[in-house]
């Protein structure tokens, strides 16, 4: 099998655990008043860099899907975010392919992962889909986004680089590993 589709293949036990600490979290978030706060950028960053834009793009895509069948919220938002979170882990694969796996490198994407992905989903979809006012969401989206750029550039900065190093980067969650060791 050539390296190109291998190599992701052997990553899929590193991604399922990201979505699965990225389940775990959004599911307790609300009871500790965390709410559009989540590991999902920092974990897709972190798989953008060491599996490059596609499979970055696929996780991303994949995990918005997966998470809203989970939470029985599956609708036309599910498509569009999916869309939207697929295009910020494909470049964030390619914003990071010659870059250092830096809190700093992180934290940069993800701001602009982030106003890329509000600007999406919040401030063009609620017009567009709702015929909400244009001003009223813009405004409105105002303090989403900051707590939304609140939360992901800490998990940038603290989760992304660890789980790139620790998770990632180890051989040990490979799936021919981890196969190995069942």
């Amino acid at each position: 099998m050539n390296n190109q589709i291998s190599k992701p293949l052997l990553g899929i036990p590193k991604y399922t655990l990201g979505f699965i600490g990225t389940l775990i979290f959004r599911l307790l978030s609300p009871f500790f008043g965390l709410w559009n706060v989540s590991p999902l950028m920092a974990t897709e960053l972190a798989g953008s860099k060491a599996y490059g834009p596609l499979v970055g793009g696929l996780y991303g895509a994949l995990s918005i899907a997966l998470l809203d069948i989970i939470m029985g919220k599956v609708g036309l938002w599910t498509l569009i975010t999916s869309i939207t979170y697929g295009i910020v882990g494909i470049a964030a694969g390619y914003f990071l392919k010659n870059k250092s796996a830096t809190a700093r490198n992180f934290v940069v994407m993800s701001i602009v992962g982030t106003l890329f992905f509000d600007l999406i989903t919040g401030v063009l979809m609620g017009p567009l889909l709702y015929g909400q006012p244009w001003m009223q969401a813009i405004v409105g989206q105002i303090p989403f986004t900051l707590r939304h750029l609140v939360g992901n550039i800490a998990f940038a900065s603290i989760l992304a680089p660890w789980f790139y190093t620790k998770v990632m980067e180890n051989p040990k969650f490979e799936l021919k590993r981890v196969f190995k060791t069942v």
